[in-house]
């Protein structure tokens, strides 16, 4: 059995930190709807490498593997796979998870990487937040994301009529306030945010098909983002 040391744990928090903050807050969505583009591709796995390194303060041969891992695993998800597959929760849970076992192989392999970069001084300091803001842009950005690919094929039945994007901000909002509410140790607020939500829809769902679209989206938002959330704070306790 492996025994994690503080040295890899915190090596793998900062190689998670770079992944997210590279495929939910840099990469745009007109980089995603533009992937099979060579050049947007390897654009993308150039921030990855970049922010890697900086997460690491160093260690480029590390960063590099994990740019090159993330190249593999994107590759065949953009190229291999038929449209139909790349759109779906399924291939973005799969993908993924290849993505955190690639970042535990490299953390396996090289467990030292991160004490002895730029922030090895400051490594008990950085890991708690580190661990929050990666848990925060999974919870509000990468949901978006996930809820958008569960509901799409209830979206085709369902065209709702507001404002552009308002569904989304939404989305994100709410999830925010969930894990604010969350990390402060107050889960009894979500049941508050149910209620609060529900009233202000109340008018927008009187048809079955809006109703049921709205419950769907709703409960598959908050599910991952209470999800999400307690993982967080539970790592977060863990390592500080």
């Amino acid at each position: 059995m492996i025994a994690l040391t503080p040295e890899m744990t915190a090596g793998f928090i900062a190689l998670l930190l770079a992944h997210v903050l590279a495929d939910f807050v840099c990469q745009t969505k007109g980089m995603v709807d533009s992937k099979r583009h060579p050049g947007v591709f390897i654009l993308h796995i150039g921030v990855v490498f970049g922010l890697s390194l900086a997460a690491l303060g160093g260690a480029a041969h590390v960063a590099a593997t994990v740019a090159v891992a993330h190249l593999v695993i994107d590759g065949i998800k953009t190229y291999a796979l038929p449209e139909s597959w790349r759109r779906s929760f399924t291939a973005f849970a799969v993908d993924q998870l290849a993505h955190l076992v690639s970042l535990a192989a490299a953390v396996l392999i090289w467990p030292e990487a991160v004490a002895g970069g730029l922030w090895a001084p400051w490594l008990d300091l950085l890991v708690g937040p580190a661990v929050v803001i990666s848990g925060l842009i999974l919870t509000v950005i990468a949901g978006g994301y996930a809820v958008g690919l569960i509901t799409a094929p209830y979206a085709q039945a369902f065209k709702a009529q507001g404002l552009a994007n308002a569904g989304q901000m939404i989305g994100r909002l709410e999830r925010a306030v969930i894990f604010l509410l969350i990390a402060m140790g107050e889960p009894t607020g979500v049941g508050f945010l149910i209620a609060a939500k529900s009233l202000l829809r109340f008018e927008a769902t009187k048809q079955q098909k809006a109703s049921e679209y709205v419950i769907i989206g709703t409960l598959t938002s908050f599910g991952w983002a209470l999800g999400m959330s307690t993982a967080t704070m539970a790592l977060f306790r863990l390592v500080t």
